[in-house]
């Protein structure tokens, strides 16, 4: 159970400065909150009592989007259900709407945030690895000497272990800017171990660019997670592609380098076999949403 002495609602950065100043060592910051009451319930950590939640889901710029030149701004607040619902979004980042699809149900993406998903660090987060796959980079902000100064750092160096981030104790995640990639064709696989709400084991956030003719990878880019402490772009896999002709015979090819992808401690076998599936299924399924024709019906139906 989860217990507080109060809740305060900041509405601007400052306020939120203001409250964090206030109440040093003894407050938490919320956004959605869905991995809050989780994280507190009997078992996992026990009654949790904190004496003030700050919840910074009103602050204006935290809820702000938009795309400018070659990067797209997504403020932390930005729910999962926008990528499903706002045309931008799905248009700039091919991978997303199939991600919030996995999401939980309709409810909690509604609530869940971009921001949260990103400083809960958890090693099966679903929106950060296809985040990691744009090259985002978060935007921090703290106030010192009355003043708010803001960082940048890149996602991959943001998140450091299992539930560990460079997030300092004074600063907040503020937003996240990612590559804009029209044109790709986008996709994300996903497996855990229930039908519903499912905690990804495995789950792979793809984006393909194909030359106008359909025919060759001129970019390639894929993130994994699930499988290690913290989610990883498959550069290797990415290298071995850029630059060559759409075939089955080449995607089933690097699909079998996947095996030293798995370092987690438990269901190794499991995990490898659903990673190289996963490596062939989701390029199969991002050359063809990119507009290739080049893959046999034979080889799309047996990853079907």
């Amino acid at each position: 159970m989860l217990l507080c002495d109060q809740y305060i609602t900041a509405r601007s950065l400052d306020e939120a400065f203001d409250a964090m100043e206030a109440y040093r060592g003894r407050h938490r910051l919320i956004a959605g909150a869905t991995d809050t009451y989780p994280w507190a319930r009997e078992g996992r950590a026990g009654d949790v009592h904190i004496p003030t939640l700050i919840d910074i889901g009103r602050i204006p710029e935290l809820n702000a989007r938009n795309a400018s030149g070659a990067r797209v701004r997504l403020g932390a607040m930005t729910a999962v259900q926008r990528f499903l619902d706002d045309d931008m979004l799905a248009r700039t980042m091919p991978a997303l709407p199939r991600c919030a699809v996995w999401f939980a149900d309709d409810q909690i993406r509604e609530l869940a945030t971009v921001g949260g998903n990103i400083v809960n660090a958890s090693p099966a987060a679903d929106v950060t690895p296809c985040l990691m796959a744009h090259d985002g980079v978060v935007e921090l902000a703290s106030r010192q000497e009355g003043k708010i100064v803001r960082r940048s750092v890149k996602l991959d160096e943001f998140i450091t272990g299992p539930g560990k981030t460079g997030l300092e104790d004074n600063e907040i995640l503020v937003a996240v800017e990612c590559d804009v990639l029209p044109g790709y064709g986008g996709s994300f696989e996903k497996v855990g171990h229930r039908r519903s709400l499912v905690i990804s084991v495995v789950c792979l956030a793809t984006a393909v660019k194909l030359d106008p003719a359909g025919r060759i990878f001129e970019d390639v880019r894929m993130c994994i997670a699930g499988t290690r402490p913290v989610p990883k772009r498959i550069v290797e896999i990415e290298d071995a592609l850029r630059g060559k002709a759409v075939s089955a015979d080449l995607i089933e090819h690097v699909a079998g380098q996947a095996s030293d992808l798995v370092q987690s401690r438990t269901r190794q076998e499991y995990r490898r076999d659903v990673t190289r599936g996963f490596i062939v299924r989701g390029l199969m399924s991002a050359v063809k949403r990119a507009g290739s024709s080049a893959l046999t019906p034979e080889l799309e139906a047996a990853y079907a």
